[in-house]
């Protein structure tokens, strides 16, 4: 359903108060305007704290720095009087125990009669005692259609007019943004060259990233990241390569559902942030990075307030991937924190959007320790797969080696010997490869040559591997994997063999 179609039923069932969370004010004051036309003409009244009630004559400035005053004018038009009164950011005069009674006295009074109160506000802060009396109804960001009829009247206003592919990429690109902000962004590419240009496509990209930052809850996240980037995990790789062409519209003619997403759980250091910026890459979709953390707010309302910010936001950029980094940090032991039940609602709205989204968000989430999840999180629906991670294997340990050292020394690759770093550097991480390349060319630096095998092993030799310092915590992490609880990501070797290996330390 619509929000015009839901307003118009809440309207006419005569639900008394309505609170209606937005950033976008003005577009919503348009949509209510617009229903209560339809129901036989209904007056409108707009009010807010500095200039009281606008648009009648009669009532102009009524209730200015008076919010008490404001409601009172509900109870002063005739009980016959069908209208809609707009109360522009009211959510902060909820706490006042007088507008608290009187919006309480005003539910019952208004349930005999056709008006209704609708509270707009950029955030949603609703008190206990209000509760049960105020219904809120969410506005979503603009649709596809809207956005590209106003593209398109923007664009004839001015002269210019694009069609096909370039006029769809340009709509998709605005999806997530305000109706105010797409306004403004196309009049700047006019602004600048007389009318709006194919290239001024990248204005509407960074007014998104400078949207989402402004939200404090997403990053929008570059992703350079290939898949060829990462060494081994090929069943992964296989996987994700099949899915490639899932969010094209012939995938939905197939009538393929849209991919949910997947929980990458494993090792620290195994590669599973890298691969999360490797599917937005490779599917060419923008990639949104989630800090569980920023959820959380002090205020009471406010983290479901997120929440439900958060899912809107990614819904309206979608296709997109949205990856969530050690979700296992956020959510462990949910059911026994003393945050008033907060960590708990959060969770439930996001294992349930998990499980019913429809959008094509795909979620990649990713975590170090799975067995501190929640048993609903990792139950079937929530996401297509959920992936084991383990410590490379000997030939994968090559292919990272190779990855690396073909991005710095793409010239030079043949004097390194890959199987013999492979085979020197038993139980460690991709990371812990990494860094110990890294470490060889500083010493190759400081002595004016450039590092050599030799250097790299001598760095991998000063490294004790996560593997060995955490050695109870990875055992019973490949423990759970050898189970049959995930799917592993790597084809190489048994499973079974390799955790006797990986647990058995270096030859």
């Amino acid at each position: 359903m619509s929000f015009s179609d839901e307003l118009d039923l809440l309207l006419r069932a005569r639900y008394p108060l309505l609170y209606i969370p937005t950033r976008e004010e003005e577009r919503a004051e348009v949509e209510i305007a617009a229903c209560a036309k339809q129901q036989g003409n209904r007056g409108v009244y707009i009010w807010d704290f500095v200039d009281g009630y606008q648009g009648n004559l009669n009532d102009a400035g009524f209730g200015r720095r008076n919010p008490l005053q404001a409601l009172e004018l509900v109870e002063k038009l005739s009980a016959s009087v069908a209208a809609v009164f707009i109360l522009r950011d009211f959510h902060r005069f909820l706490e006042d125990v007088a507008i608290s009674r009187k919006l309480r006295n005003l539910a019952r009074l208004l349930k005999s009669q056709p008006k209704n109160v609708v509270l707009l506000s950029p955030q949603l802060s609703i008190p206990d005692d209000l509760g049960e009396v105020l219904t809120v109804l969410e506005f979503p960001l603009p649709t596809v259609a809207q956005i590209k009829i106003e593209v398109e009247r923007l664009l004839l206003a001015t002269g210019s007019s694009f069609s096909g592919r370039i006029l769809d990429e340009l709509v998709r690109s605005c999806q997530g943004l305000s109706m105010e902000r797409i306004r403004r962004v196309l009049a700047r590419g006019i602004a600048a060259h007389g009318e709006f240009q194919p290239t001024d496509i990248d204005l509407i990209l960074e007014e998104k990233r400078q949207t989402i930052r402004q939200t404090q809850i997403l990053d929008f996240y570059p992703a350079t990241e290939k898949i060829s980037d990462i060494g081994g995990l090929d069943s992964l790789k296989d996987w994700l390569l099949k899915r490639g062409g899932a969010f094209s519209q012939r995938a939905r003619q197939y009538g393929l559902p849209h991919p949910r997403g997947l929980l990458l759980a494993g090792i620290q250091g195994t590669g599973k942030s890298l691969t999360a910026k490797a599917i937005a890459h490779h599917w060419h979709l923008p990639l949104l990075r989630l800090d569980v953390g920023r959820l959380f707010a002090g205020l009471v309302g406010e983290s479901e307030s997120r929440t439900r910010q958060m899912i809107q936001l990614s819904e309206a950029l979608a296709p997109c991937v949205l990856w969530i980094d050690e979700i296992d940090k956020a959510f462990a032991g949910v059911d026994g924190r003393g945050d008033a039940g907060t960590t708990s609602r959060v969770f439930g709205t996001f294992i349930t959007w998990l499980a019913e989204k429809t959008s094509a968000v795909f979620v990649v989430a990713t975590a170090n320790n799975i067995q501190t999840l929640p048993p609903e999180m990792l139950r079937r629906g929530r996401f297509d797969e959920i992936f084991f991670v383990g410590l490379p294997s000997q030939s994968e340990r090559q292919a990272i080696f190779s990855v690396h050292l073909s991005r710095l020394r793409p010239h030079n690759l043949g004097s390194y010997d890959l199987s013999r770093l492979a085979y020197e550097t038993p139980d460690f991480s991709g990371a812990e490869i990494e860094q110990a390349i890294i470490e060889a060319m500083h010493i190759g630096f400081s002595q004016d040559r450039d590092f050599t095998t030799d250097d790299i092993l001598e760095s991998a030799s000063q490294i004790v591997p996560l593997a060995r310092t955490a050695q109870e915590q990875i055992q019973a992490l490949q423990e759970w994997a050898a189970s049959g609880k995930a799917r592993l990501a790597s084809r190489q070797g048994s499973l079974s063999s390799r955790i006797q290996h990986q647990l058995r330390g270096p030859d």
